[in-house]
C-alpha cells in the first residue's frame, strides 16, 4: 500500500500516536488508523456526546458550533467551524449505524464544495487494545478517485492529525 501525504510547509504537529493515512493511487478510498492511550468506551463517547466532540473536531483555533448532533442509528448531524478569521465551514451527515462502542457508519459531506453531491461513507472502527487502549479505524469511501484525491490534496491531512492530537489532549483530561 502506497501513503499518499500532503504537507502544507507547517511544522508537523508532535503526535503522541502517529495518524496512519492510506490512499492507494487509483481508489475511491481512504484509511486513517489512529491509537489512543484511552479506553474503547470514553473514545466512541468522544465521537457520539456532542459537549465532547466539539472539543476537538477540527484544526486548533477553529470553534465549532453543533447545530445537530443525533448520534444513533439514522439520525442526522451537522456542524460549523469558524477559522479566527471568521470564515465558517458547514459539514453534515447521516448516522446509517450506531453500535456502541464499536462503530459508526455515517456519510459525509463538506457544504463548502462549489457543487453539493459530494458524499463520502463513512466507517469507523473501535478496536479495543491491551493496556486500556483503543485503536480507531476509519475508511472513507468516495464517488470518484477525483473527490478522493481532491480531499487528499486539501489540508484535510494536518486537520485530521490536528484533531487526533486535541482528541489526545482531551482524553487525558477526562481520565485524571
Amino acid at each position: 500500500m502506497a501513503e499518499q501525504s500532503h504537507r502544507s510547509g507547517e511544522p508537523a504537529l508532535k503526535e503522541r500516536n502517529p495518524t496512519r493515512i492510506t490512499a492507494e493511487p487509483g481508489k475511491q478510498e481512504l484509511i486513517v488508523v489512529q491509537e489512543f492511550d484511552a479506553p474503547r468506551d470514553l473514545v466512541f463517547r468522544a465521537y457520539t456526546d456532542p459537549e465532547l466532540f466539539k472539543q476537538w473536531i477540527g484544526p486548533r483555533g477553529y470553534t465549532t458550533k453543533i447545530e445537530t448532533f443525533e448520534a444513533r442509528s439514522g439520525g442526522s448531524w451537522r456542524y460549523v467551524q469558524t477559522d479566527k478569521e471568521g470564515n465558517e465551514f458547514g459539514f453534515h451527515g447521516v448516522n446509517h449505524d450506531v453500535t456502541p462502542p464499536e462503530r459508526i457508519i455515517q456519510t459525509f459531506e463538506f457544504e463548502g464544495l462549489p457543487e453539493p453531491g459530494h458524499v463520502t461513507l463513512e466507517v469507523a472502527k473501535f478496536e479495543e487494545l491491551p493496556g486500556n487502549r483503543t485503536r480507531f479505524i476509519g475508511q472513507s469511501v468516495f464517488l470518484s478517485v477525483e473527490d478522493r484525491d481532491g480531499m487528499m490534496q486539501s489540508d484535510m491531512e494536518e486537520g485530521m492529525k490536528d484533531s487526533f492530537s486535541r482528541l489526545d489532549e482531551l482524553l487525558e483530561r477526562l481520565q485524571k
